[in-house]
């Protein structure tokens, strides 16, 4: 059997908005299940979200860290944000984030990897990108809310990878960015797909 995700959709007999807020909305979809059962799944419609590893010339990761109300923490992410801009492609909804929030341009754009944060429960979809060939820029991009005093650090790549499996990390596309460029870098980042590759 190939191990790849493919595209499935089971009828949906009835959906029902639950909560519509500035982001998210909560819907109830009543799915038909083999042997002609039906179940309600609860779940978030979310627009998406992109995430960018910076990588720089010495091999560290640019971090920054930012308060996450429903955790209740202070965590430590890449740059990152939602799609919400119509018509903005994601590299250039990664690269937006970048400059605002880290104030950094970079040259060369990879696809590091796709996830779905949390698929029994949200539809939310995050590309994470490999962004290399970094230079400051000054966007007079205004920080506002959590991201007031949102400190940036760079982080060697190796001790990424240990401070996530130790657990001092937890933000999933931070974790699963910085292993997966781990990972990559074992061959150059030569088998990444292009920073347009076509989302599944």
């Amino acid at each position: 059997m190939r191990i790849e995700d493919t595209p499935e959709a089971w009828d949906v007999v009835e959906s029902r908005e639950r909560f519509r807020g500035h982001v998210i909305t909560v819907v109830t979809d009543t799915v038909k299940m083999p042997r002609d059962e039906v179940a309600d799944r609860d779940y978030v419609v979310h627009p998406g979200a992109v995430a960018v590893l910076a990588l720089d010339d010495q091999d560290r990761v640019l971090m920054i860290r930012q308060y996450r109300h429903p955790a209740r923490q202070l965590m430590w992410e890449l740059p990152a944000g939602i799609r919400d801009v119509e018509g903005e492609s994601l590299v250039a909804g990664a690269a937006r984030e970048l400059a605002e929030e880290a104030g950094y341009r970079a040259e060369t754009w990879h696809t590091l990897i796709d996830l779905r944060s949390s698929p029994g429960m949200s539809d939310e979809r995050i590309r994470v990108f490999l962004a290399r060939d970094l230079t400051k820029v000054e966007t007079g991009f205004v920080h506002r809310h959590e991201e007031i005093d949102m400190p940036v650090e760079w982080v060697p790549l190796p001790d990424a990878v240990e401070r996530a499996l130790m657990g001092m990390i937890h933000n999933s596309p931070a974790v699963a960015g910085i292993l997966a460029a781990y990972a990559a870098s074992v061959e150059g980042f030569a088998l990444l797909r292009p920073a347009d590759a076509p989302e599944a």
